[in-house]
């Protein structure tokens, strides 16, 4: 097992920040400009108004799915607890929060792991 990294768990925590506040923020300029409810084919019309648009959201959709399975069998083989609010939080807040949060918590989970087999060990 590789040596533990502290300040690796605060830069995923400090991502997650940014992957919550970014999108949030054009999230509430969304809002501004068409209205507080959430029209599900606008938005899909959004994001596939042109070549760019289309790009990013099909980057993400493979992206981020293929993350979130790995993240379900990496919490699985950790034994990490509350993977349900990862998973909630990268529908309700933002993927991009979402995942550095969940990397947070994994690093945390293999610090405690390591600390669990220092003191079997000694």
């Amino acid at each position: 097992m590789s040596a533990p990294r502290p300040w690796l768990a605060w830069l995923y925590l400090a991502i997650a920040v940014a992957g919550a506040v970014l999108p949030w923020i054009a999230n509430l300029d969304y809002m501004r400009q068409y209205g507080n409810s959430f029209d599900i084919g606008l938005f899909v019309q959004l994001a596939n108004a042109n070549p760019a648009a289309r790009s990013l959201s099909s980057d993400l959709l493979v992206g981020a799915s293929a993350i979130t399975v790995w993240m379900v069998v990496e919490s699985r083989r950790l034994q990490m607890r509350h993977l349900w609010l990862v998973l909630l939080s990268s529908v309700t807040v933002a993927f991009a929060f979402a995942a550095p949060l969940f990397l947070f918590l994994r690093e945390r989970r293999l610090q405690e792991l390591a600390r669990q087999a220092d003191a079997a060990l000694g």
